[in-house]
């Protein structure tokens, strides 16, 4: 297992990958497509980064962190296939996008999630993020907002 720099030829897996665990659990969104449909121009190019985890070559997971005005990052998209949910690869996508908020010299990580999803959310406390008040957003699939400074 590797956890790479996305390059564009990932972007049908990082799409795929999201598209299958929103579709299961949620609606896709104006704004989930909006990035699916074109990673590189809706988070690359505007100073976020995108990491895509590989088992053998193939894309099992990945996660996103989009540059916030405040000087933050947000962490989003972020997902694993489902025969390995629980293997740890979520821990080492979300360490991976802790040590890049370091690297990019971020004051915090921010992340919108829903209340439903227990495991994504145990993970996020063990990783030091914290709840938030409600924030304005534009998926309605967000009840619930974490942050974790640095």
């Amino acid at each position: 297992m590797e956890i790479v720099e996305f390059e564009p030829h990932h972007a049908p897996a990082f799409k795929a990958l999201n598209e299958a665990w929103i579709s299961k659990y949620f609606t896709l969104e104006p704004k989930d497509r909006e990035v699916l449909d074109d990673p590189h121009g809706q988070i690359v190019a505007r100073g976020g980064r995108v990491f895509m985890a590989l088992k053998d070559g193939v894309a099992v997971g990945c996660a996103a962190l989009l540059k916030m005005p405040d000087g933050g990052y947000e962490v989003a998209k972020m997902t694993v296939s489902e025969d390995l949910r629980g293997s740890g690869l979520g821990r080492l996508l979300m360490q991976r996008c802790i040590d890049a908020g370091v690297e990019l010299g971020a004051t915090r990580l921010y992340l919108e999630t829903n209340s439903s999803l227990a495991p994504a959310l145990g993970l996020y406390r063990a990783m030091g993020f914290r709840d938030l008040a409600p924030a304005e957003t534009p998926y309605v699939r967000a009840d619930v907002f974490m942050a974790r400074p640095y």
